[in-house]
């Protein structure tokens, strides 16, 4: 009876990205490249930083901590996505939607504080250099990882409860290839005002807040590395914050062209691209940056392969 009150519709169909039958296959064939890239690249970042004790350091593991996120993040939406290219109809149940939607906002809102979280990590080892190991000690990142993820599970709590209030009863079909907040509103047949203001002002708190520390922690770390006589230290100062802001540009432009832009200018195309691309195509983008410009990382990678092909090449030598 409960579960009356709240929707009449049972299930929903996602529309997906593209109705032309001549773009499924190449469009399936490409999203699961980027997914097994996806999944291959941090789950090797994570089982690198693990078992290498020279990557046991505060912003290696909030790197880890990143990339375990990244993964969770394209596997809650990717796979759906995948069944909407060979599917007829890709059918996803009312219970079902509400738990991607859930899971997708708190990896969401996860990645913004996770990305904030880095960001303080950056400022510490650049401003504060000798105090680093004490500042940022394992207790310190341990707890601000556990802030990250409750922040996380509030927000995306509070999305997903207004939203399972909301009434279900006539078109079933979401104009998108995942259960996300806003296709979701424009279903529903109850008034969605609380919905969008939850949207406009815990969105608008996750994101501001997290910009805001960013950019503060970012003024900081510039005046320090100004103060830095050599060219040499400069560079190599930049370089330890290159990755990380590559991968907040990225992020937080495709986030702030989704839900940020004038309603007059809503384009359902603009929208599924944006989509695309900080729910898929940025999680196979971080270890990618992270890998190809970290010295660290880089030369892990290159013992690890060395250590492959040493012995195969020291056994046909011996032939």
């Amino acid at each position: 009876m409960a579960r009356q009150n709240y929707s009449a519709v049972t299930e929903f169909v996602l529309g997906g990205l593209t109705d032309e039958p001549e773009l499924q296959l190449p469009l399936f064939l490409l999203f699961l490249a980027i997914y097994m890239f996806t999944v291959v690249g941090n789950l090797s970042l994570v089982l690198i930083i693990s078992f290498n004790s020279k990557l046991h350091t505060p912003m290696y593991f909030f790197l880890s901590n990143l990339a375990c996120l990244d993964f969770f993040y394209s596997s809650v939406v990717t796979p759906k996505l995948l069944g909407n290219f060979v599917l007829e109809q890709n059918i996803i149940s009312y219970p079902a939607c509400m738990t991607q939607l859930f899971f997708y906002c708190d990896f969401a809102i996860a990645e913004c504080y996770m990305l904030t979280a880095m960001a303080y990590d950056r400022y510490v080892a650049i401003c504060s250099p000798l105090l680093y190991n004490v500042t940022m000690s394992q207790k310190v990142c341990n707890m601000l990882v556990t802030g990250v993820f409750s922040m996380a599970t509030v927000g995306a709590m509070a999305h997903t409860m207004s939203m399972i209030r909301l009434s279900f009863c006539g078109d079933n079909v979401i104009h998108h290839y995942f259960c996300d907040i806003v296709p979701l509103l424009r279903l529903s047949c109850s008034s969605t005002s609380i919905n969008k203001l939850l949207v406009i002002f815990l969105g608008g708190f996750n994101a501001l807040a997290t910009i805001v520390a960013i950019i503060i922690s970012y003024v900081f770390i510039l005046i320090s590395i100004l103060q830095i006589s050599s060219v040499e230290g400069r560079s190599k100062a930049f370089s330890t914050c290159g990755s990380h802001l590559t991968a907040v540009g990225i992020f937080y432009g495709s986030v702030i062209f989704m839900y940020f832009k004038p309603a007059s200018s809503s384009n359902m195309a603009q929208e599924k691209v944006a989509s695309v691309f900080y729910s898929t195509v940025i999680p196979m983008l971080n270890p990618l940056i992270y890998s190809l410009r970290n010295k660290d990382v880089k030369n892990v990678l290159r013992k690890v392969i060395g250590r492959r092909h040493g012995p195969n090449q020291g056994s046909s030598q011996d032939h």
